[in-house]
Protein backbone atom coordinates (compact mmCIF):
# COMPACT_ATOMS: atom_id res chain seq x y z
CA UNK A 1 0.00 0.00 0.00
CA UNK A 2 1.04 3.40 -0.94
CA UNK A 3 0.48 6.63 1.23
CA UNK A 4 -0.18 9.70 -0.24
CA UNK A 5 0.68 13.09 1.08
CA UNK A 6 -1.37 15.91 0.77
CA UNK A 7 -0.06 19.10 0.18
CA UNK A 8 -2.35 22.49 1.52
CA UNK A 9 -1.42 25.33 -0.24
CA UNK A 10 -1.00 28.39 2.56
CA UNK A 11 -3.84 30.99 2.38
CA UNK A 12 -2.90 34.18 0.55
CA UNK A 13 -4.38 36.64 3.01
CA UNK A 14 -3.89 39.58 0.83
CA UNK A 15 -5.35 37.97 -2.03
CA UNK A 16 -8.74 37.46 0.20
CA UNK A 17 -8.58 40.44 1.35
CA UNK A 18 -8.21 42.19 -1.77
CA UNK A 19 -11.31 40.10 -2.78
CA UNK A 20 -13.07 40.94 0.08
CA UNK A 21 -12.34 44.96 -0.57
CA UNK A 22 -13.59 44.40 -4.49
CA UNK A 23 -17.02 43.05 -3.14
CA UNK A 24 -17.24 45.79 -0.67
CA UNK A 25 -16.69 48.42 -3.20
CA UNK A 26 -19.10 46.82 -5.68
CA UNK A 27 -21.81 46.68 -3.56
CA UNK A 28 -20.97 50.73 -2.34
CA UNK A 29 -21.28 51.21 -6.34
CA UNK A 30 -24.58 48.77 -6.69
CA UNK A 31 -26.37 50.47 -3.78
CA UNK A 32 -27.83 53.43 -5.36
CA UNK A 33 -29.19 51.39 -8.50
CA UNK A 34 -30.85 49.04 -5.66
CA UNK A 35 -32.10 51.79 -4.03
CA UNK A 36 -33.54 53.10 -7.19
CA UNK A 37 -35.25 49.53 -8.17
CA UNK A 38 -36.59 49.50 -4.16
CA UNK A 39 -38.22 52.96 -4.20
CA UNK A 40 -39.79 52.81 -7.58
CA UNK A 41 -41.84 49.93 -5.55
CA UNK A 42 -42.47 51.95 -2.54
CA UNK A 43 -45.97 53.38 -1.25
CA UNK A 44 -45.78 57.33 -2.14
CA UNK A 45 -46.10 57.75 1.90
CA UNK A 46 -42.99 55.64 2.16
CA UNK A 47 -40.57 57.24 -0.33
CA UNK A 48 -39.84 60.48 1.72
CA UNK A 49 -40.79 59.55 5.17
CA UNK A 50 -39.09 55.74 4.86
CA UNK A 51 -35.31 55.09 5.16
CA UNK A 52 -35.86 50.95 4.93
CA UNK A 53 -34.67 50.04 1.68
CA UNK A 54 -37.15 47.36 1.03
CA UNK A 55 -40.71 48.23 0.44
CA UNK A 56 -43.05 47.13 3.10
CA UNK A 57 -45.51 46.34 -0.16
CA UNK A 58 -44.51 46.74 -3.63
CA UNK A 59 -46.89 49.31 -4.90
CA UNK A 60 -46.85 47.94 -9.30
CA UNK A 61 -49.11 51.23 -9.98
CA UNK A 62 -46.00 53.60 -9.94
CA UNK A 63 -45.16 51.74 -13.04
CA UNK A 64 -48.64 51.88 -14.07
CA UNK A 65 -48.83 55.54 -14.09
CA UNK A 66 -45.58 56.10 -15.09
CA UNK A 67 -46.41 53.91 -18.49
CA UNK A 68 -49.20 56.33 -18.68
CA UNK A 69 -46.82 58.83 -19.71
CA UNK A 70 -46.89 62.80 -18.36
CA UNK A 71 -48.86 65.69 -20.45
CA UNK A 72 -50.96 63.18 -22.02
CA UNK A 73 -48.00 62.33 -24.01
CA UNK A 74 -47.08 58.66 -24.29
CA UNK A 75 -44.81 56.75 -22.73
CA UNK A 76 -43.52 55.21 -25.98
CA UNK A 77 -43.52 58.94 -27.73
CA UNK A 78 -41.27 59.93 -25.07
CA UNK A 79 -38.70 57.03 -25.74
CA UNK A 80 -39.02 57.17 -29.39
CA UNK A 81 -37.91 60.81 -29.11
CA UNK A 82 -34.84 60.38 -27.08
CA UNK A 83 -34.08 57.06 -29.23
CA UNK A 84 -34.10 59.58 -31.96
CA UNK A 85 -32.04 62.11 -30.58
CA UNK A 86 -29.53 59.78 -29.31
CA UNK A 87 -29.15 57.93 -32.32
CA UNK A 88 -29.12 61.24 -34.18
CA UNK A 89 -25.98 61.63 -32.26
CA UNK A 90 -24.18 59.26 -32.14
CA UNK A 91 -24.26 58.82 -35.92
CA UNK A 92 -23.57 62.67 -36.53
CA UNK A 93 -20.47 62.21 -34.14
CA UNK A 94 -18.46 58.57 -35.76
CA UNK A 95 -19.12 60.19 -38.86
CA UNK A 96 -17.95 63.59 -38.07
CA UNK A 97 -15.09 62.87 -35.68
CA UNK A 98 -13.91 59.88 -37.84
CA UNK A 99 -13.42 62.18 -40.73
CA UNK A 100 -12.01 65.05 -38.52
CA UNK A 101 -9.37 62.50 -36.99
CA UNK A 102 -8.65 60.78 -40.19
CA UNK A 103 -7.61 64.28 -41.36
CA UNK A 104 -5.69 65.36 -38.40
CA UNK A 105 -3.58 61.56 -37.75
CA UNK A 106 -2.72 61.29 -41.62
CA UNK A 107 -3.52 64.24 -43.91
CA UNK A 108 -0.68 66.56 -44.31
CA UNK A 109 -1.81 70.55 -44.58
CA UNK A 110 -0.96 73.81 -43.43
CA UNK A 111 -1.75 74.81 -39.92
CA UNK A 112 -2.58 71.22 -39.30
CA UNK A 113 -0.34 71.48 -35.87
CA UNK A 114 -2.38 75.07 -34.67
CA UNK A 115 -5.92 73.86 -35.39
CA UNK A 116 -5.34 70.23 -33.63
CA UNK A 117 -4.34 72.20 -30.46
CA UNK A 118 -6.78 75.05 -30.99
CA UNK A 119 -9.22 71.80 -30.97
CA UNK A 120 -7.72 70.38 -27.88
CA UNK A 121 -8.31 73.87 -25.89
CA UNK A 122 -11.97 73.70 -26.71
CA UNK A 123 -11.89 70.48 -24.47
CA UNK A 124 -11.54 72.83 -21.40
CA UNK A 125 -14.13 75.59 -22.83
CA UNK A 126 -17.47 74.92 -20.79
CA UNK A 127 -20.39 74.19 -22.30
CA UNK A 128 -22.45 76.58 -20.86
CA UNK A 129 -20.20 79.54 -22.47
CA UNK A 130 -21.03 78.79 -25.85
CA UNK A 131 -24.92 77.32 -25.08
CA UNK A 132 -25.97 81.61 -25.35
CA UNK A 133 -24.25 81.94 -29.04
CA UNK A 134 -25.36 78.60 -30.15
CA UNK A 135 -29.20 79.44 -29.29
CA UNK A 136 -29.49 82.92 -31.06
CA UNK A 137 -27.62 80.95 -33.64
CA UNK A 138 -30.39 78.55 -34.12
CA UNK A 139 -33.37 81.25 -33.11
CA UNK A 140 -32.47 82.90 -35.83
CA UNK A 141 -32.58 80.05 -38.42
CA UNK A 142 -35.67 79.44 -36.56
CA UNK A 143 -35.46 75.57 -35.43
CA UNK A 144 -35.89 76.10 -31.94
CA UNK A 145 -38.35 73.60 -30.94
CA UNK A 146 -36.91 70.87 -32.76
CA UNK A 147 -34.58 68.47 -32.70
CA UNK A 148 -32.08 69.93 -34.94
CA UNK A 149 -30.61 71.81 -32.46
CA UNK A 150 -29.55 68.37 -30.46
CA UNK A 151 -28.70 66.74 -34.04
CA UNK A 152 -26.97 68.91 -36.23
CA UNK A 153 -23.85 70.00 -33.98
CA UNK A 154 -22.82 66.42 -33.55
CA UNK A 155 -22.25 66.17 -37.68
CA UNK A 156 -20.07 69.35 -37.71
CA UNK A 157 -16.92 67.36 -34.90
CA UNK A 158 -18.13 69.74 -32.55
CA UNK A 159 -17.26 66.91 -29.82
CA UNK A 160 -13.28 67.50 -29.41
CA UNK A 161 -12.81 64.76 -26.52
CA UNK A 162 -14.14 61.92 -29.33
CA UNK A 163 -12.08 63.66 -31.99
CA UNK A 164 -8.88 63.41 -30.08
CA UNK A 165 -9.60 60.01 -28.88
CA UNK A 166 -9.86 58.62 -32.34
CA UNK A 167 -6.52 60.98 -33.51
CA UNK A 168 -4.85 58.61 -30.85
CA UNK A 169 -6.11 55.72 -31.76
CA UNK A 170 -5.36 56.08 -35.67
CA UNK A 171 -1.87 56.87 -34.98
CA UNK A 172 -0.98 53.77 -33.38
CA UNK A 173 -2.03 52.27 -36.50
CA UNK A 174 0.67 50.83 -39.08
CA UNK A 175 0.97 53.49 -41.73
CA UNK A 176 2.28 50.30 -44.71
CA UNK A 177 -1.56 49.35 -44.84
CA UNK A 178 -2.34 52.68 -46.20
CA UNK A 179 0.64 52.75 -48.42
CA UNK A 180 -0.09 49.78 -50.05
CA UNK A 181 -3.35 50.56 -50.62
CA UNK A 182 -2.09 53.66 -52.12
CA UNK A 183 -0.02 51.47 -54.47
CA UNK A 184 -3.07 49.44 -55.62
CA UNK A 185 -4.71 52.94 -56.58
CA UNK A 186 -6.96 53.87 -53.32
CA UNK A 187 -7.07 57.76 -52.82
CA UNK A 188 -7.37 59.16 -49.21
CA UNK A 189 -11.19 58.77 -49.09
CA UNK A 190 -11.27 55.07 -50.25
CA UNK A 191 -7.96 54.07 -48.18
CA UNK A 192 -10.31 55.69 -44.97
CA UNK A 193 -13.47 53.43 -45.98
CA UNK A 194 -11.84 50.23 -46.43
CA UNK A 195 -8.81 50.36 -44.57
CA UNK A 196 -8.22 52.91 -41.56
CA UNK A 197 -11.97 52.78 -40.69
CA UNK A 198 -12.32 48.96 -39.97
CA UNK A 199 -9.25 48.98 -38.18
CA UNK A 200 -10.58 51.97 -35.95
CA UNK A 201 -14.10 50.32 -34.82
CA UNK A 202 -12.71 50.12 -31.19
CA UNK A 203 -12.54 53.58 -30.73
CA UNK A 204 -15.50 54.60 -33.02
CA UNK A 205 -17.61 52.03 -30.52
CA UNK A 206 -16.46 53.81 -27.59
CA UNK A 207 -17.31 57.31 -29.23
CA UNK A 208 -20.72 55.62 -29.51
CA UNK A 209 -21.45 54.30 -26.16
CA UNK A 210 -20.24 57.41 -24.69
CA UNK A 211 -22.68 59.44 -26.82
CA UNK A 212 -25.34 57.70 -26.53
CA UNK A 213 -24.85 57.75 -22.70
CA UNK A 214 -24.65 60.95 -22.94
CA UNK A 215 -26.72 62.38 -24.84
CA UNK A 216 -29.70 60.34 -23.32
CA UNK A 217 -29.16 61.52 -19.77
CA UNK A 218 -29.10 65.34 -21.23
CA UNK A 219 -31.42 67.18 -19.37
CA UNK A 220 -30.38 70.91 -19.51
CA UNK A 221 -29.22 71.29 -23.59
CA UNK A 222 -33.29 69.66 -24.11
CA UNK A 223 -34.83 71.77 -21.92
CA UNK A 224 -33.24 75.04 -23.27
CA UNK A 225 -34.52 73.89 -26.63
CA UNK A 226 -37.70 72.11 -26.12
CA UNK A 227 -40.89 73.93 -25.16
CA UNK A 228 -43.41 71.45 -26.85
CA UNK A 229 -44.66 68.48 -24.38
CA UNK A 230 -44.89 66.45 -27.76
CA UNK A 231 -41.39 66.46 -28.56
CA UNK A 232 -40.33 66.15 -24.51
CA UNK A 233 -37.85 63.46 -24.42
CA UNK A 234 -37.69 60.71 -20.96
CA UNK A 235 -35.60 62.84 -19.10
CA UNK A 236 -37.78 65.82 -19.63
CA UNK A 237 -40.55 64.16 -18.33
CA UNK A 238 -39.26 63.39 -15.54
CA UNK A 239 -38.90 66.57 -14.39
CA UNK A 240 -43.15 66.67 -15.34
CA UNK A 241 -43.74 64.52 -11.77
CA UNK A 242 -42.29 67.21 -9.73
CA UNK A 243 -44.27 70.41 -9.21
CA UNK A 244 -43.32 72.86 -6.45
CA UNK A 245 -46.71 73.92 -6.19
CA UNK A 246 -48.63 70.53 -5.50
CA UNK A 247 -47.92 66.91 -4.22
CA UNK A 248 -44.80 65.60 -5.87
CA UNK A 249 -45.39 62.18 -7.78
CA UNK A 250 -42.15 60.50 -6.82
CA UNK A 251 -43.20 56.79 -6.83
CA UNK A 252 -44.13 57.24 -10.49
CA UNK A 253 -40.87 59.29 -11.43
CA UNK A 254 -38.55 56.51 -9.65
CA UNK A 255 -40.18 54.13 -11.86
CA UNK A 256 -39.88 56.17 -14.79
CA UNK A 257 -36.13 56.53 -14.26
CA UNK A 258 -35.81 52.87 -14.02
CA UNK A 259 -38.11 52.55 -17.51
CA UNK A 260 -35.45 55.47 -18.46
CA UNK A 261 -32.16 53.60 -17.52
CA UNK A 262 -33.39 50.29 -19.12
CA UNK A 263 -31.96 51.13 -22.87
CA UNK A 264 -28.83 52.65 -21.70
CA UNK A 265 -27.96 49.45 -20.00
CA UNK A 266 -29.21 47.40 -23.07
CA UNK A 267 -27.34 50.04 -25.41
CA UNK A 268 -23.87 49.53 -23.28
CA UNK A 269 -24.60 45.43 -23.64
CA UNK A 270 -25.00 45.03 -27.15
CA UNK A 271 -21.92 47.25 -27.91
CA UNK A 272 -19.64 45.98 -25.20
CA UNK A 273 -19.14 42.63 -26.94
CA UNK A 274 -17.75 44.32 -30.04
CA UNK A 275 -15.80 46.87 -28.27
CA UNK A 276 -13.56 43.48 -26.62
CA UNK A 277 -13.89 41.68 -29.99
CA UNK A 278 -12.41 44.86 -31.71
CA UNK A 279 -9.81 45.77 -29.12
CA UNK A 280 -8.62 42.21 -29.47
CA UNK A 281 -8.86 42.15 -33.15
CA UNK A 282 -6.61 45.55 -33.92
CA UNK A 283 -3.13 44.27 -32.04
CA UNK A 284 -1.96 44.12 -36.09
CA UNK A 285 0.43 47.17 -35.34
CA UNK A 286 3.83 46.32 -35.54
Amino acid sequence: MTSTTVVHKPVRWGRVALHVGCLLALLVMLYPLAWLLATSLKPAEEVIASLDLLPSHLEWSNYETALDGVNDVSIWRLLGNSLLIAGGAVLGNVISCSLAAYAFARLRFRFRGPLFAFMIATIMLPHHAVLIPQYIIFNQLGLVNTYWPLILPKFLATEAFFVFLVVQFMRGLPRELEEAARIDGCGPFRSFFQVVLPLTRPALITTAIFTFIWTWNDFFTQLIYLFDPDKFTLTLALRSFVDASSTSAFGPMFALSVIALLPIVLFFLAFQRFLVEGMASSGVKG
